[in-house]
């Protein structure tokens, strides 16, 4: 039953369900109006010459044939009128994107006249080198490391920091960041291949997401179970089997490895290959017994059980979502601690975010046609909300990436046109439900991946120390040969939305995949090229330099093995000394004799021991 909302929280729901949007104050979500900015300085010798570009959302002008390097102008811009959602005041000249040098940062270089020139001569070979460098430079920078500003219809603009230095300190370094993680260096970063498990028999197409990490176990979810691996032999440990196959599982565990998983009450049989997912249980990873088991009816199923979709976890509340609404149980025993409303109207609490942070809700009202979608931070035992931030205009649905600080992403207008599912992330303060800064991610310039039905489903995108990070999209390497594609990771502070001017390269033929924050340090996986294994690196979030924790095997038998998952789709889990790459959608498939052509569950490498 709804409870009344504690004192000096926001009100509580409308009938039917928890928290109904707010009308956004005048004006938009509490960001204030950018400052006006300030003339660059001109850009150093030796920077090509090309058509001007602006940063995505700024005004476009016709240029002169001839103009300075990406993004610097070298007089003001003319008055155009007002871009949508941007100050209807005169435009000043555009400022170099966050990361730029305002004054020239590389050694002046004595202007020479070309070959063919009365008087001339050829540059020294040092000093084309100094040029060329400088030019790859600016070419990699504004070719995939820009960012575009905010903007756009009822949402905030982005909250700039009046002095424009990031998180990492005064003078836009990274001191104080970064550092404190778990994972050590091993004495010997060489990996061995340690087991490899092969594909379950299937009739058709089958969700076996969910692995996790224990002092003494893999874990994976397998057909109509779940089965604890030894960590170093692959043998089972125990198997736990279930009355159905696994159709949602949490990727936040307790302290003492629980993890709540929801599962079909019935098994698959032929020709129906989908049953309703209904049952919500927590399971015991140390020991593979099942602490509960439970479901719900109400909301739109009526007398019929609620369906769930996903599954998350925050405190002593395990929450599940899905079409049928929302319902939150109670850790220890079960309990439901709320449930779908039958009176919810048009209102609908589409799935939570959780971890350690809190517990976020998105929650939907309206027509299929005109949503509005919330995010809404929760109090975890009552389900009321605390804040709320409501989504602009364009967003059917939106993903949970962080729950403190609250960092949200969405597909606004559909603008991915990559099949990324997200197109900006939205930097909300949990507190007050104000937005702090929106950052545009283009699909042409990074590789972020959001499931568009899921609200934790969005993978190789990472939140910590204050910032957001993000992999690039691939790009040609140095060596420009075929197959030389690369990739960088980069980071942007979520107090004003600002990329920082710290970046890891993954190096030619390599790509990178960040997994997980590790303390102040991100985990990474480096997608090898077509002869050398995968590495696993740590990364300081603070400089952004790496660090090699493993490097797997280049034979070709296990980089097959390695390679045969979807760097996409597949579930990378690391720690200890160990890397588990993990399938999570398989189908019937039929036997290979052929080393090459084997397809797994799960491979697993090690340099512990």
């Amino acid at each position: 039953m709804t409870q009344p909302p504690p004192p000096n929280q926001p009100p509580g729901p409308p009938p039917g369900g928890f928290g109904a949007p707010q009308d956004p104050p005048p004006g938009g979500f509490g960001a204030p109006t950018p400052p006006p900015q300030q003339p660059p300085a001109q850009p150093p010798y030796g920077y090509p010459q090309q058509p001007q570009q602006q940063p995505y959302g700024y005004p476009q002008q016709e240029q002169p044939p001839a103009q300075p390097p990406y993004g610097y102008p070298t007089q003001p811009q003319q008055e155009q009128p007002p871009q949508y959602g941007y100050p209807t005041q005169p435009q000043q000249p555009v400022q170099p994107p966050y990361g730029y040098p305002t004054q020239p940062q590389y050694p002046q270089v004595p202007q020479q006249p070309g070959p063919g020139a009365p008087g001339g001569r050829k540059l020294s070979a040092q000093l084309q080198i100094v040029i060329a460098a400088a030019v790859a430079v600016v070419l990699l920078v504004g070719g995939g490391l820009w960012y575009a500003n905010s903007g756009g219809g009822d949402e905030e603009p982005n909250a700039k920091g009046s002095s424009g230095a990031t998180s990492g300190g005064k003078d836009g370094g990274a001191g104080g960041l970064g550092g404190g993680g778990k994972e050590k260096v091993p004495a010997d970063t060489n990996a061995k291949a340690a087991f490899q498990l092969p594909l379950p028999t299937v009739p058709d197409v089958t969700d076996v997401s969910g692995s996790w990490i224990t002092d003494k176990a893999y874990v994976k979810t397998g057909v109509n179970s779940v089965v604890g691996y030894d960590l170093d032999k692959g043998s089972p440990l125990w198997t736990l089997p279930l009355t159905g196959q696994v159709c949602g599982a949490s990727r936040h565990m307790t302290a003492d490895f629980k993890v709540p998983i929801l599962f079909e009450a019935t098994k698959r049989v032929a020709p129906r290959f989908f049953q309703p997912c209904t049952e919500v249980g927590l399971l015991d990873l140390g020991t593979g017994k099942l602490v509960w088991q439970t479901s719900i009816t109400g909301g739109t199923a009526g007398d019929k059980k609620v369906s769930f979709s996903e599954v998350t976890l925050h405190g002593q509340t395990v929450a599940a979502g899905g079409l049928d609404g929302g319902a939150a149980f109670d850790l220890a025993n079960g309990n439901p601690r709320w449930k779908p409303q039958a009176n919810a109207g048009d209102c609908e609490d589409l799935g939570y975010g959780g971890g350690e942070g809190g517990l976020v809700a998105v929650r939907k009202c309206g027509s299929y046609d005109d949503p509005t979608v919330t995010v809404q931070t929760l109090n975890p035992l009552s389900g009321q909300p605390v804040s709320q931030y409501r989504m602009p205009k364009g967003v059917d649905f939106a993903a949970v990436v962080s729950t403190k600080p609250l960092v949200v992403a969405a597909d606004v207008n559909d603008a991915a046109d990559d099949g990324s599912g997200v197109s900006d992330f939205f930097s909300i303060d949990e507190k007050t439900g104000k937005l702090k800064a929106k950052i545009t991610a283009d699909s042409k310039r990074y590789a972020p991946r959001c499931r568009s039905t899921r609200v934790e489903g969005c993978t190789q995108v990472l939140v910590g120390n204050g910032r957001l990070y993000l992999p690039t999209e691939e790009h040609e390497g140095s060596t420009g040969e075929y197959g030389d594609e690369t990739n960088e990771i980069v980071a942007f502070d979520l107090a004003d939305g600002r990329m920082v001017p710290e970046k890891t390269d993954a190096g030619d033929r390599y790509t990178l995949l960040p997994l997980r924050m590790d303390g102040g340090n991100l985990i990474a996986y480096k997608w090898p090229p077509y002869d050398k294994g995968g590495q696993v690196v740590s990364i300081d979030g603070g400089t952004m330099k790496p660090t090699l924790l493993m490097e797997n095997p280049s034979d070709k038998a296990t980089r097959t093995a390695e390679t045969s998952f979807s760097s996409i789709g597949a579930e990378f889990r690391y720690g200890g000394g160990r890397l588990f790459i993990a399938d999570t959608l398989i189908s019937k498939t039929k036997a290979s004799t052929s080393l090459y052509d084997k397809k797994y569950l799960a491979v697993a490498f090690s340099t512990a021991g």
